[in-house]
């Protein structure tokens, strides 16, 4: 196909131009979606700032919603169930293996209750001797941040599923799994200890979860943008040539 424009002429195939068309489609999507994902992460971590200054949130007395409320600083009255404990593997910190312990409270005047997160500790030299996170100080209130259970990249087929003896290990978070095992209801988020507060270990909780922050994202999309136009640069250079003059 050829297409002429003042001195210069435009040749191409069909599948040429299917090909950059396709490739050009693909480019600038990518950088579109880029360009979400900043707005995404911004959105995100604007509502975190909010809801780790708001006022804190009282568990015995109102709901709590995770789209909104994550990150809320909030305080709970009950007691603890020593008895069953979860001790979640393969957490490192500061390159050491560790576990992070999760004990439920037993929430006042309900049937259900909430995972505590209290906190980091390192793997002992025999692996098969588990830590001892007995609580020694009884504890009728705690307070402490709203979060997700933690995630992990690779999820192994069975790893919610939770050891037999207690405190038991578990890979994967599944409240719905652990609450089966406890003989109670479970709440589906975590409460992560105050870093002041008694029976808890290591405890450094980040609000910024974002590994990619949002101008990582946008200048992913500027790349991608560029490419596009780089391609299509190429395109225009590759298929255009100077027309002939005609003889005389």
């Amino acid at each position: 196909m050829q297409i002429n424009f003042l001195k210069f002429e435009f040749r191409f195939t069909l599948l040429g131009l299917g090909l950059y068309l396709l490739l050009l489609a693909l480019l600038i999507s990518l950088g579109f979606w880029q360009l979400g994902r900043s707005e995404q992460k911004r959105q995100f971590l604007a509502q975190q700032a909010m809801a780790s200054t708001a006022a804190e949130l009282d568990l015995n007395r109102e709901a709590i919603d995770m789209e909104t409320d994550r990150y809320r600083n909030v305080r709970v009255t009950g007691h603890y169930d020593t008895a069953h404990q979860f001790l979640i593997d393969n957490q490192i910190m500061d390159g050491k293996p560790g576990y992070l312990v999760l004990t439920p409270f037993l929430i006042d005047q309900e049937n259900q209750a909430v995972l505590v997160n209290r906190g980091w500790l390192p793997l002992g030299s025999d692996r098969n001797q588990r830590p001892d996170i007995s609580i020694s100080t009884p504890v009728n209130s705690i307070n402490g941040r709203l979060n997700h259970f933690p995630s992990v990249g690779i999820k192994l087929k069975g790893a919610e599923i939770p050891t037999e003896s207690w405190p038991a290990l578990v890979q994967i978070v599944d409240s719905s799994v652990l609450a089966a095992r406890v003989g109670y209801a479970l709440k589906d988020y975590q409460i992560e200890l105050n870093s002041e507060a008694i029976e808890g270990y290591r405890r450094d909780w980040k609000i910024n979860t974002a590994i990619i922050t949002p101008e990582k994202h946008l200048a992913y999309a500027v790349q991608w943008f560029g490419l596009a136009l780089t391609l299509t640069g190429l395109f225009i250079w590759i298929s255009t040539r100077k027309r002939s003059e005609p003889t005389t």
